[in-house]
């Protein structure tokens, strides 16, 4: 049994896409990567996002791991403040 797999990249110009983005973004999904095409020459291209996108990095992961000095927002040391002004 053969299986139906879309091509993996197809050429479309902007007049094409502009009539009818619906379909194209269909066939990107399904895996297809539309390379737009300008006056003969490419321009963008539209692939299908991975499947495993990086996820968020859960909050508190480093929790413990640094300590916030009681100085934090102390004013700068002159002499650094000099060296952020060009003085």
């Amino acid at each position: 049994m053969t299986s139906h797999r879309p091509p993996l990249t197809i050429q479309v110009s902007i007049d094409d896409i502009a009539r009818d983005v619906r379909t194209y973004l269909q066939r990107v999904e399904a895996g297809t990567t539309v390379v737009i095409i300008d006056a003969g020459h490419p321009i963008a291209e539209l692939k299908p996002l991975g499947i495993d996108m990086p996820t968020q990095r859960p909050f508190g992961l480093a929790a413990g791991t640094f300590v916030v000095p009681d100085d934090f927002d102390a004013p700068l040391p002159n002499s650094v403040l000099n060296d952020f002004e060009d003085v």
